[in-house]
């Protein structure tokens, strides 16, 4: 069995996905055609098989339902912040071009930036670190990815530190995705990117497994001082990985 294949059987297989889709196909409030729906399931699908990926279709699909959840009340573009190899970047991209809205990709291309920060376990009470240049996916790779799977005309990758790009960035934001994995990465995602986040519009984050992650969500002090407002209430704290909340 070839590397990676056991893997991409048993992503075929979760039934946490298969909920996920079969929400995502009867949902009567999207508004997308069944053929849509079917077109893109397939292709999330095929992006997992041939692309490394360390999420859940269950994730993708939440964020995919969010950004056409509040494409009516919101303007601006989307966010994604952790690309890896690129495969939830083209899935995103999907969404992206059905939307007509932009995509905006912060990674450094670099893998994880060097850190101190102690991760033991998780929520779940598995074991979790994070190595100095692990989930590295190159510039090149997620272009490649985004060419064969996603919309390329829809994204614009921005490569670098996030502590180096994010503060030029000045875009109004619909929606916003997370895998940044270390809580001074959120920190820096939080501080730049939620100001930009419009009344009405959604924030995930998939490091909602991750201890130190939640005490920055749950920090009322960096809420206030670095971002001038209360914590905002959020889906899944402590319960699940992928965390959802509103901005209001």
């Amino acid at each position: 069995m070839r590397p990676g294949l056991k893997k991409r059987i048993a992503d075929l297989l979760r039934w946490t996905d298969w909920n996920a889709v079969a929400q995502f196909y009867h949902n009567p409030a999207l508004p997308l055609s069944r053929t849509e729906r079917r077109g893109i399931i397939r292709k999330i699908y095929a992006i997992s098989w041939h692309i490394d990926c360390p999420h859940t279709q269950d994730e993708i699909l939440q964020f995919i339902n969010g950004t056409f959840e509040v494409a009516d009340t919101t303007q601006g573009c989307l966010v994604e912040a952790g690309c890896y190899k690129g495969g939830s970047s083209s899935k995103f991209s999907l969404a992206a071009k059905m939307l007509g809205r932009p995509l905006y990709m912060f990674d450094s291309f670099e893998g994880i930036p060097a850190h101190s920060e102690p991760h033991t376990f998780n929520i779940y009470k598995k074991p979790v670190s994070f190595t100095q240049g692990e989930y590295r996916g190159t510039l090149e790779e997620v272009q490649s990815t985004l060419e064969q799977f996603g919309h390329r005309d829809s994204c614009y990758l921005v490569p670098g530190w996030l502590e180096d790009t994010l503060p030029s960035f000045k875009q109004p934001i619909s929606a916003i995705y997370l895998d940044v994995d270390l809580a001074q990465s959120t920190r820096t995602c939080l501080k730049y990117l939620y100001p930009l986040l419009e009344k009405g519009g959604l924030l995930y984050t998939q490091d909602g497994h991750l201890p130190l992650v939640l005490d920055v969500f749950q920090d009322k002090d960096f809420w206030e001082n670095e971002l001038g407002t209360s914590p905002p209430q959020i889906d899944g704290l402590g319960k699940r990985k992928l965390l959802r909340m509103i901005k209001n």
